[in-house]
C-alpha cells in the first residue's frame, strides 16, 4: 500500500508542481500541503485526472493554531472508490483571507464549508450561501476557535410558558473540578483492581 501511495503522490507533484508545497506518504495515508489560491484547481484535477479519481468529497473542517500568523489549516478529504485510494488535503489561512469554495466542483461542499464558517470563521470565496448553519442567528464568535471562552454567553432554549425562543445567560451546573481520571469525581477511595499487587510488590 504505501508504494502505491507513494507512487500516486509522486504523479500528483509531477503534474501539479507549482500548486503543491510538500506531500507525504505515511501511515498508510497521502497527504498534500497546496498553496491557498491553487484549492479549485488542485481539487478538480484530484477529481478529475484518471491516476487519481478522488470522486468523493468526504468532509471538509478547519484545525486552529492561534500562534500561526495563518492559523487555521483547511483539510479536505476526498476518497476514490474506484481505486480505493483515500486523500487529505491542506491549505492554510488567516482570519480575513478567503479560501476558494470548491461547491462548483463537489455540491456536498456548501453544507461543509459552511459549517467550517461557522465553527472557525474560515471564509470561502464564491461559496453560493455562506452563512451559519449550525448555531443560532445572531451567534457571537466562533465555537471551535482554541481562544472562545467556555462561559460568559447566552444559552437559548424554548420557553413553554412565554410560547417563545428565550436567552439566557449560561449557567454551569456544576462547579471546575480537578480530574485525576478515576472515578468518582472526588477520585477513587478503593483501590483499584491490579493496584494492590504493585503496592505488595513495592513495599
Amino acid at each position: 500500500m504505501s508504494e502505491r501511495l507513494n507512487e500516486l503522490g509522486a504523479h500528483i507533484a509531477a503534474q501539479l508542481d507549482s500548486a503543491i508545497r510538500e506531500w507525504s506518504a505515511d501511515h498508510g495515508e497521502l497527504t498534500l500541503v497546496i498553496y491557498r489560491d491553487r484549492v479549485e484547481e488542485v481539487i478538480r484535477h484530484l477529481r478529475d485526472d484518471r491516476a487519481c479519481r478522488f470522486t468523493t468529497l468526504i468532509d471538509i473542517c478547519g484545525v486552529d493554531h492561534p500562534g500561526r500568523t495563518e492559523r487555521f489549516d483547511v483539510v479536505y478529504h476526498l476518497l476514490s472508490m474506484q481505486l480505493n485510494h483515500r486523500i487529505r488535503v491542506k491549505t492554510a489561512t488567516d482570519e480575513e483571507t478567503p479560501v476558494p469554495s470548491v461547491t462548483g466542483l463537489f455540491p456536498v461542499a456548501n453544507w461543509l464549508e459552511r459549517e467550517a464558517f461557522d465553527m472557525y470563521g474560515i471564509v470561502f470565496d464564491n461559496h453560493p450561501d455562506l452563512r451559519r448553519i449550525l448555531t443560532d442567528y445572531g451567534f457571537n464568535g466562533f465555537p471551535l476557535r482554541k481562544d472562545f471562552p467556555l462561559t460568559g454567553y447566552v444559552e437559548v432554549r424554548w420557553d413553554e410558558e412565554e410560547k417563545r425562543v428565550v436567552y439566557e445567560p449560561v449557567e454551569l451546573v456544576q462547579e471546575y473540578r480537578d480530574f485525576d481520571f478515576l472515578s468518582p469525581w472526588e477520585g477513587a477511595k478503593y483501590v483499584l483492581p491490579g493496584d494492590e499487587k504493585a503496592k505488595g510488590e513495592g513495599a
